[in-house]
Parts: structure tokens; sequence; C-alpha cells
């Protein structure tokens, strides 16, 4: 073979393999978008259910213990949300505080609305409401937290390539971290 053809091997292999990196580097940088939307999409629905637990606690539709129980949680959770957004989704404790302030609100949901309180409160026209407002609340948190997992899932499979770590095309965006939260909703919501 002559150097010319060499030469011209050596920059077809060179430009196949910068063609190859940019694609990795492409589909990574596409993943960290989508997990960042998903951690967004989730952080707005877990407010939600703050939110919409807050406005059940103090609606003067539930008895007085479920009242101070499910006000609680939801200020709770609501509070560990904003110190949340403060510290970072990098802070090990800030995730591990806010994992169990939303999985207290899940748990105080299903005390609240069990089997004996949604059927008298679907029996009044704001409790109905009061119920599909929680029940809408409960199913979107669950999509959202299945949705931002899958995205973790499939930037983590991309990281682990060699080519992602040996050449450090993640440069410095931390390890994405599942969210591990109890976020069933109560089964009472779900008899229609």
């Amino acid at each position: 073979m002559t150097p010319w053809v060499v030469g011209l091997l050596v920059v077809l292999v060179l430009a196949g393999v910068v063609t190859y990196l940019r694609g990795l580097a492409g589909r990574l940088h596409t993943l960290h978008i989508r997990l960042e939307t998903a951690q967004q999409a989730l952080d707005a629905q877990l407010a939600r259910r703050a939110g919409t637990a807050m406005e059940a606690g103090t609606s003067g539709l539930l008895d007085p213990a479920s009242s101070l129980l499910l006000t609680a949680a939801a200020h709770t959770a609501h509070a560990v949300q904003t110190s949340h957004a403060t510290l970072g989704a990098g802070d090990p404790g800030a995730v591990a505080d806010r994992e169990e302030a939303e999985s207290a609100l899940s748990q105080a949901l299903r005390a609240t609305f069990d089997d004996d309180a949604v059927p008298l409160l679907r029996g009044e026209p704001a409790g109905a409401a009061l119920v599909a407002e929680v029940a809408s609340a409960c199913d979107r948190v669950a999509i959202a937290r299945r949705f931002h997992n899958d995205a973790v899932a499939a930037t983590r499979r991309l990281r682990r390539h060699r080519a992602v770590r040996y050449l450090r095309l993640a440069g410095s965006a931390p390890w994405p971290v599942t969210v591990e939260m109890d976020d069933v909703a109560p089964p009472a919501l779900r008899v229609r």
C-alpha cells in the first residue's frame, strides 16, 4: 500500500471514531436533559400532592385527627421540598429526608382516605371533588416517579459504557440517583 492510501485509511478510521464519540456524547447529553426534565416534573407533582393534601387537611371535611395528621405530613413534605431545592439534588442527606417525608405523606394519605372515610366524602359534592383531586395527585406522583426512575436507569446504562467512563464524556454531572419512596395511593381512592 502506498503512504497515501494508508493516510486515507487512518483519516477515515479517525473520522469514524470521532463520529461515534460525538453520537455517544449527544445521546448522553439528551439523557441528562431528559433526566433533568423528569426531576422537575417529579418535583412539580410532589408539590402538587403536598398542596392537595394540605387543602384536604384544612377543608373541614375530615375529622380533626385526620386533618391534623394530614396537615402535619403535608407541611413537613412541603418544608423538605423547599430545603431540597435550596440544598440541591446531589446532597444525599437531603434526598433521604425528602424520601422519608414523602413516604410519611403517602402513609398519612392512606390513613386518612381509608375505606370508611372515602364513601362518606364521596356523598358530598365538595368531598367528591376533594377525593378526585387527591386521587389524581397520587396517581401523577406515581407516574412521575416511574418516568424519573426510568430516565435514571437509561442514563446509568450509558454512563457505564467504557468510552463514556474513560473519556469522561459525562463531565462533572452527578451520578443519577433513583427516587425510592412510598408512593402507593390509598386503595379506597381506586374504587370508582
